[in-house]
């Protein structure tokens, strides 16, 4: 008999080592190894084929793309993040923190997704008792919506062969499992096994795959790092736990920018999109305050105000402290700079500095963007 082989993979990028480390070779993050126990295939048995029929290679003149349409969610604001909507025999990825929305987002969509299509949603952490008192209160009741509440994945998979549905949603990647593999749900080799199958049910029969993923404390989505990479798009659903305001962005998208942002609001009946962010930042702004600014950003293709604060005071300690939410505390140092004009030398600092230049006193505001770096809007105060 075979002998069962132990195996340690890397939860951030999918590495695979014979032995533990406490710091990967590949991606050289720290205590992310986990040990996996691979199971011997029987000698005799076949493993099972992987779903759809086997393809010949064409040349690429001969493929047309006439069958790649896009196709509305029904939420503007998440066919904007998605390119201009979803791809028929895409598979899309959502991530995001515990009750900030992503199963409330999905089924909410189901009402114009179901209009000419069959939609199947497929939940392992709700009954169906569960989904049909949360689509009630959304107010979600279509024809061609099934509901289906499995975590077997050969069942999942014999239900949309023989359903053959359109678009297929399932609730969440981390609660199936593939009862060929004796590993755990939500491990590493069960989220690959999952995925695998999913992208190939996907790309063989043309169904649009969504797929709601956890996250794990550091943010990004919980399993192997192979999980984004098999997938066309990913999204990632956040928001402040202590306002409404949910945002969802791209960090993938096969078919379009990923620069682009969707604006929801958590309501009692679900989500509504919010088409002018800017009024949203800007309501209840005091006009003509001292120390605040407005800011335009670039977000994709919508410009974006944002209110830009500071407050200075004077300080007994030699060096100021300075303090600012928002920006990292290492950028704030290095924005430092100075340029000589003549006898004269003007400096520029970040937001709460303040900088004696003889009888003037200037406050610089700089807005920070996480890919983009720094850049000065304006003297907004001077004396």
């Amino acid at each position: 008999m075979a002998k069962a082989k132990t195996v340690f993979y890397c939860t951030n990028c999918g590495n695979e080592t014979p032995k533990w480390m406490g710091r990967c070779p590949s991606c050289g993050a720290y205590n992310t190894m986990e040990e996996h126990v691979e199971k011997p295939v029987a000698a005799g048995k076949a493993k099972s084929a992987p779903v759809g029929m086997s393809r010949k290679p064409q040349r690429i003149r001969e493929i047309t793309s006439d069958g790649e349409i896009r196709f509305s969610t029904g939420m503007g604001e998440l066919d904007r993040v998605l390119g201009g909507g979803a791809v028929a025999g895409s598979l899309v990825l959502v991530g995001g923190a515990p009750g900030i929305g992503k199963s409330t987002l999905l089924l909410q969509i189901c009402s114009s997704l179901c209009v000419g299509r069959r939609v199947l949603y497929v939940s392992g952490e709700e009954s169906e008792r569960q989904l049909k008192l949360r689509a009630e209160r959304l107010g979600v009741a279509p024809e061609e919506l099934f509901i289906l509440s499995e975590t077997r994945l050969s069942d999942i998979v014999d239900a949309a062969e023989a359903m053959k549905p359109d678009i297929l949603i399932v609730d969440s990647i981390q609660t199936l499992y593939n009862e060929e593999n004796e590993s755990s749900p939500g491990s590493v080799s069960q989220v690959k096994d999952c995925t695998m199958t999913m992208m190939q049910l996907s790309k063989s029969q043309g169904i649009t795959v969504f797929v709601v993923g956890h996250i794990n404390k550091d943010g990004n989505i919980a399993g192997p790092k192979v999980l984004e990479h098999m997938v066309d798009c990913v999204l990632y659903f956040e928001g402040d736990p202590n306002t409404s305001y949910r945002l969802l962005r791209a960090a993938k998208n096969r078919f379009g920018s990923t620069n682009e942002i969707g604006v929801f609001e958590m309501l009692d009946d679900g989500l509504a999109e919010v088409p002018n962010p800017s009024q949203m930042l800007l309501e209840g702004r005091p006009e003509g305050a001292s120390g605040t600014c407005v800011a335009c950003v670039m977000e994709g293709t919508r410009p974006v105000l944002a209110e830009v604060q500071a407050l200075v005071t004077k300080t007994t300690f030699n060096v100021p402290r300075r303090a600012a939410d928002g920006s990292v505390s290492e950028r704030r140092r290095v924005g430092h700079c100075g340029r000589r004009r003549g006898k004269r030398r003007t400096r520029r600092l970040f937001v709460g500095n303040q900088v004696q230049q003889g009888r003037e006193t200037f406050r610089w505001f700089w807005l920070w963007r996480p890919h983009t770096g720094t850049f000065p809007l304006r003297t907004i105060w001077q004396q």
